[in-house]
């Protein structure tokens, strides 16, 4: 097999992956496709993980096409429960473990490395310690929903937009939250406090108790129960303990390869790591220091990348996206200032919201936070914003 009929291989099946995919088989329908993946290679909305549990939706209604019906629209050789063991740059193979238990190599003209990222997990005493549920993908959230039967009171460990969407839904769901986090306040690396404590008021209505500037000191089995030990002295019992204390990019198999690194998988503008004809892109790539988790970066770097592979000259610009954050219980839409901004927030009220905006010292808006109505601002403000990463 010559260099030219290696086909493109793709690490990983979940939104980066498949958007990717979606806009390649637009410029290039027929170029061989191989995708491998340790999941079960469905596709579904990952956001929708921490949404679903109010609406009592199982993992499989969370299914919006089989991994085989993927394969068949797109064209591709489909690898599921599989895992890559080794990147071999030099010959420019993968070392696979497919789900027989059977070895292979495989060769690849192009690598793209959609490795997604592992929750974030932190050393907690305690004999219950392995009862920390966390939610990352679907066969997380079925084992969580499963864990969930007959249980009435959760505590969560993070007060970050997953945790608070979590609180928010499981309260919905009829089921008691504390939420736990070192902050003084609700997602505090995105909202200025007073829309942070908007958020929490809220979210307290439904009856989310929050525990903020302390952290977990231990977890113990009581019972049928699980105390939770704080820092402060103040101890919880639970039914259930979930993890929701962020992200961190899966970089293990790239270092391995002898890939550059940082804190994610580094890429250029055109999606290329370190080593040539291997790409990374999604929540495990760094791109000028940026790592954005998050659905409109996805699909940006994803139609940049299609291009690329396509042969074709494409360069990578974030413009500015802001996120938006599933709490219903106060609808909330954020682009929060770049890291390290130096400037201040204004706090307006209006009806039914609150409008926090950041000016830099020079007086230009570089990031806002709407809240309530006040995220019908979105589309205007967002104009106003300076791009994340401009054109190069």
């Amino acid at each position: 097999m010559t260099q030219a009929e290696k086909p493109i291989i793709i690490i990983g099946s979940g939104l980066a992956a498949y958007t990717l995919i979606r806009e390649y088989r637009k410029l290039n329908t027929d170029f061989p496709i191989t995708l491998v993946t340790q999941e079960s290679g469905d596709f579904y909305s990952k956001p929708m993980l921490s949404t679903a549990i109010a609406g009592q939706k199982s993992a499989e209604q969370l299914v919006t096409s089989s991994g085989a019906k993927m394969a068949e629209q797109f064209n591709l050789t489909l690898h599921t429960h599989a895992t890559v063991k080794k990147i071999d740059p030099k010959h420019q193979m993968i070392s696979v473990v497919l789900s027989d238990g059977q070895s292979i190599d495989i060769g690849y003209s192009q690598l793209v490395l959609a490795l997604g990222a592992d929750q974030i997990r932190v050393p907690i005493d305690g004999d219950a310690s392995d009862a920390i549920q966390s939610v990352n993908d679907l066969h997380d959230y079925a084992i969580f929903r499963k864990q969930l039967d007959g249980k009435k009171k959760v505590v969560i460990l993070g007060a970050g937009l997953i945790g608070c969407e979590f609180a928010n839904d499981l309260a919905l769901g009829g089921y008691q939250v504390e939420v736990i986090d070192l902050a003084d306040q609700a997602l505090s690396r995105l909202l200025p406090k007073p829309i942070a404590q908007a958020l929490e008021q809220q979210l307290s209505s439904l009856g989310v108790l929050w525990h903020l500037g302390s952290s977990i000191q231990s977890i113990s089995h009581d019972g049928d129960h699980l105390r939770v030990s704080l820092r402060n002295g103040q101890s919880i019992n639970a039914d259930l303990v979930l993890s929701a204390l962020g992200l961190a990019p899966r970089v293990q198999l790239a270092k391995e390869a002898g890939i550059a690194t940082n804190r994610g998988i580094i890429v250029n503008r055109q999606l290329e790591t370190s080593i040539q004809n291997i790409y990374s892109l999604g929540d495990c790539a760094e791109v000028e220091g940026q790592v954005l988790p998050y659905v409109m970066p996805i699909m940006q770097a994803a139609r940049t990348l299609a291009m690329v592979l396509a042969g074709q000259d494409a360069s990578l610009v974030y413009p500015a996206m802001p996120v938006m954050i599933k709490t219903p219980a106060l609808p909330l839409i954020v682009s929060p200032p770049p890291i390290g901004s130096s400037g201040s927030w204004s706090i307006k009220q209006i009806d039914g919201g609150m409008e926090g905006l950041f000016h830099n010292d020079q007086a230009e808006l570089i990031g806002f936070a709407l809240a309530g109505s006040a995220t019908s601002q979105r589309a205007t403000l967002t104009k106003l914003l300076p791009p994340i990463l401009g054109a190069s």
